[in-house]
């Protein structure tokens, strides 16, 4: 009898000890699901919101990328970048909310951000420089640059390179990372430009004759602006070996630059020789004694 009080005893704690330790799994089990709830609860409430402010964030930036007459293609680019690097970050941020250890995700994100990189750091520079030369607008199409030993007419900014048409009808692709860190020359930028020509005259000619017919040349012409800062302006120059030299200094739109240049060229020619004024050529006195 005895024996079996003691073996019913120690039944009776054995029951007891499985039973807390049920609750107590049962407890847990009941706290993590409440707590993961709250977690999802708060995920979801995250995303809804971050959703509302993705949306915002990339219509703003469409509205001012319209505002500042943005290409439509770096529009586009712009706002899919931003788009998707934003709905990135949320799911990070939501992935930590639930609470899943995020750091090896992060790992994984830089090592393949050196990765690609490293792979396409030209093409990256190049697209960098591209975004440069579309916000700043150091050139537009249309305009005429010099830049990296070529010049031509802006016919397309693309992202990664910049196309140019040659005075003679050629095509050159210049990548944007180098236009946009080199030294370039607009030359259409700026509404007026000054026309320089140097007229050579022989020695013994009267300075006040040449600028009379460069004078009389220049009023003729109703492309040649002439009032204010843009008056005409015709110094002797230089007095070389065999000729002086005057300098026509007249200001122009930019559109009609060239033809101007080239039309006055030609007319100064025809008038000095009409006036009698002698247009010299490189030549040599020999003396022989």
């Amino acid at each position: 009898m005895e024996g079996n009080s003691i073996g019913t005893g120690n039944d009776i704690v054995s029951e007891l000890s499985n039973l807390d330790f049920s609750k107590i799994a049962l407890n847990d089990v009941i706290n993590y699901i409440v707590q993961f709830g709250k977690n999802v609860l708060l995920a979801l409430i995250v995303y809804f919101v971050g959703r509302f402010i993705i949306k915002y964030a990339t219509k703003a930036l469409r509205t001012i990328t319209q505002k500042r007459k943005v290409e439509a293609s770096l529009t586009s680019f712009l706002n899919s970048l931003v788009s998707i690097s934003l709905n990135v970050l949320l799911a990070i941020i939501i992935i930590g909310i639930l609470g899943i250890d995020t750091s090896s995700f992060l790992a994984v994100f830089a090592s393949a951000g050196i990765a690609v990189g490293m792979a396409l750091s030209g093409t990256l520079q190049n697209f960098a420089g591209g975004v440069l030369i579309l916000l700043l607008k150091p050139y537009k199409v249309g305009d005429f640059i010099e830049a990296q030993g070529f010049a031509g007419t802006v016919r397309e900014i693309q992202i990664f390179s910049t196309i140019l048409g040659t005075p003679d009808n050629q095509t050159v692709i210049i990548p944007n990372g180098p236009l946009a860190t080199g030294s370039l020359k607009n030359s259409t930028k700026a509404p007026t430009r000054r026309v320089d020509i140097d007229v050579e005259v022989a020695y013994g000619t009267n300075p006040d004759d040449v600028r009379k017919v460069l004078m009389n040349i220049i009023d003729a012409d109703e492309r040649i602006l002439q009032s204010g800062v843009f008056a005409p302006f015709i110094p002797m120059t230089s007095m070389g070996s065999s000729s002086i030299t005057f300098q026509m200094r007249i200001w122009v739109k930019a559109s009609d630059f060239w033809n101007v240049k080239f039309e006055t060229t030609e007319k100064v020619y025809r008038e000095l020789g009409k006036a009698g004024i002698e247009i010299p050529f490189q030549q040599m006195d020999v003396h022989i004694k």
